[in-house]
């Protein structure tokens, strides 16, 4: 019998954050690695990989054709790395004081300018989709979020901004090293963990819409972010086929970087194998998952 594809939550426990629940049964290794690579610089790996956009690009047309106005590449990262975390929850932990979290909700960031020209103004969209969420709640949840950040009313995250930008550079010093020190005890409010967009599963860039390959993204060392995703534009390769013909297929490059204390190596690729398999099978993100996994306590 399947299982219920919304969690239920958790009791909260002594040692747990407002933003995710301490791990308790990893194996030892795993709780000595964060004092042995105490920063998230420290910790890093990097991934570069590519997947022909075949299926995706008649995907794309499809979702367009049924009304869909706009639904592109973006989307599609989207609902497949939230796909992948209903699979494989371990990628959505974090490390906050040396210690390992599983991450209450699915948050992801990524930065849109609010009009498209070269010296506009940015800000910065997070979205907190459901594990179950399908290709078209992430299309919907998305678009209602860029619509609101483009509006002429000033959103939580650029107030906050401003409110910082107000502060002498001596005072705002000391007002970053009081935030990171309520940061490590879990004391930030929810308020102000609700609109960082230095605490959330992952942060996406799109190198594609600018027209330029994909970066390595370093990860904050304020925050707990523990992915960047990087992906670039749409190019085209020729390649031999089993019968010798050359054939014409369009690539996307992606880069990734992780904080590789969250999980280990195995389960990493686990998980990023699933990329290439959502992008190859995206009906697949037309219906919620059968089952959504939860992370180990």
């Amino acid at each position: 019998m399947a299982k219920d594809k919304a969690l239920k939550k958790k009791r909260r426990r002594l040692g747990d954050r407002k933003d995710g629940r301490k791990i308790r049964s990893m194996c030892p290794m795993n709780y000595v690695s964060p004092y042995i690579m105490p920063t998230r610089s420290g910790s890093t790996n990097y991934i570069a990989d590519k997947f022909d956009t075949a299926k995706m690009d008649d995907y794309i047309m499809q979702k367009r054709a049924e009304g869909l106005k706009g639904f592109g590449a973006l989307h599609m990262f989207i609902a497949v790395y939230v796909r992948i975390v209903s699979q494989r929850p371990g990628i959505n932990r974090f490390i906050s004081r040396q210690k390992i979290f599983a991450r209450n909700n699915i948050e992801i960031m990524l930065t849109v300018k609010k009009e498209l020209s070269l010296n506009a103004d940015e800000t910065v969209v997070k979205i907190t989709p459901p594990p179950t969420a399908t290709a078209k709640d992430i299309y919907e949840l998305l678009n209602k979020e860029i619509t609101a950040s483009r509006s002429d009313e000033e959103s939580s995250f650029d107030s906050a901004a401003k409110i910082l930008n107000y502060i002498p550079g001596l005072f705002l010093k000391f007002t970053v090293w009081f935030l990171k020190t309520l940061d490590y005890f879990g004391l930030l409010p929810r308020t102000l963990l609700k609109l960082s967009p230095f605490h959330g599963s992952m942060f996406l860039t799109s190198m594609g819409s600018l027209g330029i390959p994909p970066i390595f993204h370093h990860l904050y060392e304020f925050g707990n972010v523990p992915i960047f995703i990087s992906y670039g534009a749409k190019y085209k390769e020729y390649k031999l086929d089993k019968e010798g013909n050359v054939n014409e297929h369009s690539f996307i490059d992606y880069k990734i970087t992780t904080d590789e204390r969250i999980c280990d190596g195995h389960y990493y690729a686990s998980a990023l194998k699933l990329i290439r398999f959502y992008m190859q099978n995206p009906h697949l993100l037309d219906t919620p998952p059968e089952t959504v996994i939860e992370d180990i306590d």
